[in-house]
């Protein structure tokens, strides 16, 4: 299964993110362009943004914080992380995506 925001590697899937810090709360907004946009209400200091955003996720996921990792762009709002406990399609399916579409249930 293939969708813009999620790729299968041998270490999990990663999930292509764009995230918007110091929002008024956390949550899934939707799609921005081939990644998913995530609004974090911590600020960019400190990786504090960093930490919520996986804190968020991993909710998200259903899986444990530990299970997800900042693979790329951690000083920046465009980032890959990877979640070494799912599949690509297992990603999709809790986050309420199917291949080609291009909402996201929150």
């Amino acid at each position: 299964m293939t969708h813009p925001i999620v790729q299968d590697t041998k270490g999990g899937a990663i999930i292509t993110i764009q995230v918007q810090p110091k929002a008024s709360k956390s949550e899934c907004v939707g799609l921005h362009g081939d990644a998913l946009k995530i609004r974090v209400a911590a600020p960019p200091i400190d990786g504090r943004a960093n930490e919520a955003l996986l804190a968020f996720l991993a909710k998200q996921l259903n899986v444990p914080p530990s299970a997800l990792v900042i693979h790329a762009g951690a000083g920046g709002r465009h980032k890959r992380v990877l979640c070494t406990t799912l599949n690509a399609a297992d990603v999709l399916a809790r986050l309420g995506l199917t291949a080609g579409e291009g909402s996201v249930s929150s």
